[in-house]
């Protein structure tokens, strides 16, 4: 197949991203893309390029002193009747236009068009970031090629329609557990039910009063749901167990384990078993090329409302952000789409930046 991604393609960052989300690129069956960009970046004579499974690495050297990185992912999720693109007014609809490959289209055409940025420059364009964190390729090359995320900022092009949303909450999944003593229901009193005991877990849940944290100007709210439950044996068996599922979303001045300490406090007289977690980013607005960024936009940054992949680069001590064109609210719908005016505003803000 020939490569859609040719040179009058690459030079409009609409048309591009109107190329990219017509390559299909679920979750773990990124070649095709993968194959796409990197041909287009090893055209490009200005950049040093790598790659990992299907994730693309390119990087100029042109001995600037400081580096920064351009981050996006390749993979979207499963198709839901919304490819090939199309466009409506000022709307480009389909798989991937929101979530995130506005985005990718901002980076791929800064990476061929500007080859003497004033920051030397890393692009990443990696695979599974929507699926588990053990295919992420972000995750991977950390694990495998760490000297390549070596960098004093990063941009993650994740959709936050146009403005900054700085650093990212922790998230962690724990499950509550409640015991009790099987007996059958006719005689019922002769059990304990562990279902009747989840009433109490519930209490604490519906009373909590989340933290607000306020970190350089950005306002975290932190949260606590109950997201799952599960109990019973048989309709004539009193409950021997119950098991609440809960999330705890929490502001990056918390560690995990001061999250995980935090729910036990909140659970104290129950079993409480950490199921997943994942550590907070703050916000990581000091860095030189994040202030200069900060001006290039000219708004004021917000909190990261939810968990991106800024956590990554802030556990390898790089200070990162979220900024693309799309709006966060689409992604994943059947009706998802990216606004042609958000994505050329993108493109002129990054180029403010990076050009010399």
């Amino acid at each position: 197949m020939a490569n859609p991604l040719t040179p009058d393609v690459l030079v409009d960052p609409v048309v591009l991203t109107r190329a990219l989300v017509d390559i299909e690129s679920v979750s773990r069956d990124e070649k095709a893309i993968a194959d796409c960009v990197e041909d287009v970046l090893r055209k490009a004579g200005h950049l040093s390029v790598r790659r990992l499974g299907n994730t693309v690495m390119a990087r100029t050297r042109l001995g600037r002193g400081q580096r920064v990185i351009l981050a996006g992912h390749l993979d979207t999720v499963p198709v839901n009747g919304n490819l090939p693109s199309t466009v409506v007014d000022d709307l480009i609809y389909g798989c991937g236009t929101a979530d995130m490959k506005g985005g990718v289209a901002l980076a791929l055409h800064l990476a061929v068009t500007l080859p003497d940025p004033q920051y030397d420059v890393t692009y990443l364009f990696y695979e599974s970031e929507e699926i588990d964190s053990e295919f992420n390729g972000l995750n991977l090359v950390a694990e495998e090629h760490p000297k390549w995320l070596r960098a004093d900022f990063a941009v993650l092009l994740e959709p936050t329609f146009g403005a900054i949303e700085a650093g990212c909450q922790g998230t962690m999944q724990v499950d509550v557990r409640t015991r009790g003593r099987r007996a059958h229901t006719a005689r019922a009193w002769r059990g304990v039910n562990a279902i009747h005991g989840a009433g109490e877990v519930l209490r604490r849940l519906e009373t909590y009063h989340p933290r607000t944290v306020t970190i350089d100007g950005c306002t975290y709210r932190e949260g606590l749901s109950a997201v799952r439950i599960s109990g019973g044996v048989a309709g004539n068996v009193v409950p021997d167990e119950c098991v609440v599922g809960v999330n705890l979303r929490f502001a990056p001045d918390r560690s995990e384990a001061q999250a995980a300490e935090h729910l036990r406090e909140v659970f104290q007289g129950f079993d409480v078993e950490v199921t997943d977690s994942a550590p907070g980013a703050l916000p990581g607005l000091d860095a030189a090329p994040a202030r200069e960024f900060l001006a290039a936009v000219g708004i004021e940054p917000a909190a990261k409302l939810g968990w991106t992949d800024v956590a990554r680069f802030a556990a390898l001590g790089i200070p990162a952000l979220n900024y693309g064109p799309g709006d966060p609210s689409l992604a994943h719908a059947a009706d998802e789409h990216v606004e042609i005016g958000k994505i050329r505003d993108g493109a002129a803000t990054l180029y403010r930046w990076l050009a010399p």
